[in-house]
């Protein structure tokens, strides 16, 4: 079997793997306040051209979005997100858990636009009973989107103006940030994400580490005694460093933009193989995730080879799929795929 159905399926990349082992008999505090933590909050802030940011590495990307949002909206205030937003869809009722609604505002491939949110907003500003209702507190995207697309950033900087104006903060979910960075044509930089958001995060998870995601707060002080709550939401390590380590080799060398590169490098290839087949795309994404709808007899006789990851039904006979490339992927499992294609 050949494996395309997610960009998180490997361990680390080797030279993470490298530097944990060189550094495993050192000693070091707990919880983020060693060496490696420090070495690498200063790369990232370097990277983001952002001096004075604060910086939390969490475990992983669920936990990271539960943990955000909740310390950011009061009891009776909840989030604004796309209906296919990872908050809306795979993270098991993890925000409804903590107390807080998901109010999915409509998209388009899975993007929300600064004029809905600015309606949104409007809407219930308006309303005569809003103080017996749930307030929108903050707006939730990812960057790339569930769907593999991603924001422009005139969209981004649309969307940061009006949740200014409002008074709620923008946070993204960059648990692919690296695949969004270095797609095709993007105009949005690490440095613009750091100006246009009031919060987000650097996933390591599906970008090459064994683990971790690091928070960005570029202005600090937005959260309060953020780390109590890490803490108590089960998001943070004794053993920080593990996360720092990780963190401070990606972001050494340019290591995270160049294997993003690679993941980008595989997926281009593979979907140009898939459209010479006359493969049907369900919608155009510039990232490492590819989504394409099969008759449902020859997808059958695919899954017996190759695993992929479903989507949706297309229609009676028809389903969409999704191939995912990862910066581990190896160009002669895109031959193969091609081939059984």
């Amino acid at each position: 079997m050949i494996h395309f159905e997610s960009d998180y399926l490997e361990g680390a990349c080797p030279e993470i793997l490298e530097r944990l082992v060189e550094t495993n008999m050192d000693k070091t505090e707990g919880y983020g306040e060693d060496p490696y933590c420090e070495s690498a909050r200063d790369k990232i802030r370097k990277a983001c051209k952002c001096s004075d940011a604060e910086i939390h590495f969490l475990v992983g990307g669920t936990q990271t979005n539960m943990t955000v949002i909740k310390a950011l909206l009061k009891t009776y205030e909840g989030v604004m997100d796309a209906p296919t937003g990872h908050i809306s869809q795979h993270e098991a009722g993890a925000i409804e858990f903590t107390g807080h609604k998901v109010f999915p505002l409509p998209s388009e491939d899975g993007k929300i636009s600064a004029a809905e949110v600015k309606k949104f907003m409007d809407d219930f500003l308006k309303d005569g009973n809003r103080d017996h209702m749930v307030r929108p507190g903050m707006v939730y995207i990812s960057h790339p989107t569930e769907l593999g697309t991603l924001y422009t950033k005139k969209e981004l900087t649309d969307l940061s103006n009006v949740c200014r104006e409002y008074g709620i903060p923008l946070f993204m979910d960059g648990a692919r940030l690296g695949y969004g960075l270095m797609a095709t044509d993007t105009d949005v930089t690490l440095p613009d994400i750091a100006e246009l958001c009031d919060i987000f995060y650097i996933g390591g998870t599906k970008v090459g580490a064994l683990f971790g995601e690091a928070v960005v707060i570029p202005k600090p002080g937005l959260i309060e005694n953020f780390f109590p709550m890490i803490k108590q939401m089960g998001a943070s390590l004794a053993k920080g460093r593990i996360l720092g380590v990780q963190f401070d080799t990606l972001f050494t060398d340019d290591l995270y933009m160049k294997i993003s590169g690679h993941a980008i490098h595989m997926a281009d290839k593979l979907e140009q193989g898939l459209r010479d087949k006359g493969c049907r795309f369900f919608l155009e994404t510039p990232t490492n995730q590819k989504f394409i709808i099969m008759d449902n007899k020859k997808l059958e006789e695919l899954g017996k080879s190759v695993v992929y990851e479903y989507v949706q039904a297309y229609d009676d006979n028809n389903t969409v799929i999704r191939f995912c490339t990862s910066w581990a992927t190896e160009e002669k499992d895109i031959d193969l795929l091609l081939d059984l294609m």
